[in-house]
């Protein structure tokens, strides 16, 4: 399967698509979090839900989940440690932690929707993993380092009220009780479901702008978060032992590019939101490339 061709080329000028409508002002940035709010909210459930319906459940699933926090933490020290000595603001310095242990899993979620529904469940419970150590471990450091640091608890009711979280939790429910769905019930989760991709890149179209200041350090927070995530992934999948579809999902998804949810905490928490929307903007551009070429690799 040639992933420059077909289905990876509507991405790619979906992208373009956004980010041209808002250079012709027909659409602003501020309408990519909108799109991107649909998507997560009314789109991946479904997506997520079929996946797992359609998978074979193993104990390898767990696993993906466990390395997804494996990587987010192992990722953590290592950038925590080159960080320090690069001698940023905390500002800029907590969005540089947050860069690059926050993973776009929503950007691979539709590649691995066209590949297969095994490969999608696994890539659902990575997501999870993911979410899981946004909303706390992630969110401690926006908290640590930004302007508005205060002794308040993770609210963490705001991952207890994301919806993909749900539908995992529900798909696994009916998938333990050997639940038939119906024909009708299958069509309109999959309608629901399959604007998810062109969705998410114009939207990512929308909020795509790098910004010249501290080029280069953002640019270490992309080799970080993509080519120390592939590495750090791969290894955790030797330890593991994980094979087949769980290890390429493991190495694909731990070398995804910033996510958005990076953008949300330096906005929140009054970190260097110029310096997270770089770091965003280019790994996001990088991964249009990098991605397709790891499926082509494994595939």
């Amino acid at each position: 399967m040639n992933f420059f061709q077909g289905q990876n080329l509507t991405f790619i000028l979906c992208f373009f698509i956004g980010f041209i409508l808002k250079k012709l002002k027909l659409l602003q940035k501020d309408d990519a979090h909108i799109l991107l709010r649909f998507v997560l909210n009314v789109c991946i459930p479904p997506l997520m839900i079929l996946a797992i319906y359609r998978a074979t459940l193993a104990l390898d699933l767990l696993l993906v989940a466990l390395c997804a926090m494996l990587v987010m933490v192992i990722i953590y020290f290592i950038s925590s440690a080159i960080g320090k000595k690069l001698k940023m603001e905390p500002q800029t310095f907590g969005s540089f932690l947050v860069a690059t242990m926050i993973m776009n899993t929503a950007f691979a979620l539709p590649y691995f929707k066209i590949i297969g529904s095994e490969e999608l469940a696994r890539a659902s419970l990575f997501d999870i993993g993911n979410t899981i150590m946004i909303f706390t471990f992630a969110y401690y450091q926006a908290i640590k380092y930004g302007t508005s640091a205060t002794k308040e608890k993770i609210q963490l009711k705001k991952f207890l009220t994301l919806p993909p979280l749900y539908a995992i939790l529900f798909a696994v429910l009916i998938k333990m009780s050997n639940l038939q769905l119906s024909y009708t019930v299958i069509s309109f989760l999959e309608l629901l479901g399959n604007p998810t991709g062109i969705l998410m890149m114009v939207a990512l179209g929308l909020a795509c702008e790098p910004k010249l200041k501290h080029l280069g350090k953002a640019l270490i927070a992309v080799v970080l978060r993509m080519g120390v995530g592939l590495i750090t992934g791969y290894l955790l999948t030797l330890i593991f032992r994980l094979h087949g579809t769980a290890q390429i999902v493991v190495i694909i998804c731990s070398s995804l590019p910033a996510g958005f949810n990076t953008l949300i905490l330096a906005d929140r928490e009054n970190m260097d939101r110029d310096f997270a929307a770089t770091v965003v903007s280019i790994s996001t551009f990088i991964a249009l490339f990098t991605i397709p070429l790891l499926i082509n690799f494994f595939y």
